[in-house]
C-alpha cells in the first residue's frame, strides 16, 4: 500500500486547501527556502541561509556552500532525497535545478526554483 501525505495550503488556493503527496512536498520545500534561518519562532534551525549568498560573487567555493545548504534544508524533510543540484547565476537572482525523489518511491522529478533578489522570494519556474 502506498503512503499518502496530506497537508494544508492557502497560497494560491481559493476553495480547496488540501494538498497531497508531491504537490504538498514541493510546497513544504518551497516554504523552507522562503524562510530565513532563525525567523521561525521556536525553531532556530528551520529555514535557509541561501539568501545570504545571493549578493556574493559566484565562485566555486560559494557554489559548494549553496549545494551544502540545499542538502541541509532538504535533509530536514525525511520524505525528500536530492540526487542532483545545478546552480545557474542570473542577473537578478539564482536559478537552482533539483532532481529529487520522494521516499519511499524511486521516481525522480526535476524542480527549478528561482531565488529572486528583487522580490526576495523563492518560486517554482
Amino acid at each position: 500500500m502506498a503512503q499518502t501525505f496530506i497537508g494544508f495550503n492557502t497560497i494560491n488556493q481559493f476553495k480547496k486547501f488540501t494538498l497531497t503527496d508531491f504537490p504538498l512536498i514541493k510546497q513544504d520545500l518551497l516554504n523552507a527556502f522562503n524562510i530565513r534561518q532563525g525567523e521561525l519562532p521556536g525553531r532556530p534551525d528551520y529555514g535557509t541561509l541561501l539568501w545570504n549568498f545571493l549578493f556574493e560573487s559566484q565562485v566555486e567555493e560559494l557554489q559548494n556552500n549553496i549545494v551544502d545548504e540545499i542538502q541541509r534544508v532538504a535533509g530536514g524533510d525525511p520524505r525528500v532525497f536530492i540526487s542532483d543540484i545545478q546552480i545557474f547565476p542570473q542577473d537578478n537572482g539564482i536559478l537552482i535545478q533539483l532532481e529529487l525523489t520522494i521516499t519511499p518511491s524511486t521516481d525522480a522529478s526535476r524542480l527549478a526554483i528561482f531565488f529572486d533578489i528583487v522580490s526576495r522570494r523563492a518560486s517554482f519556474i
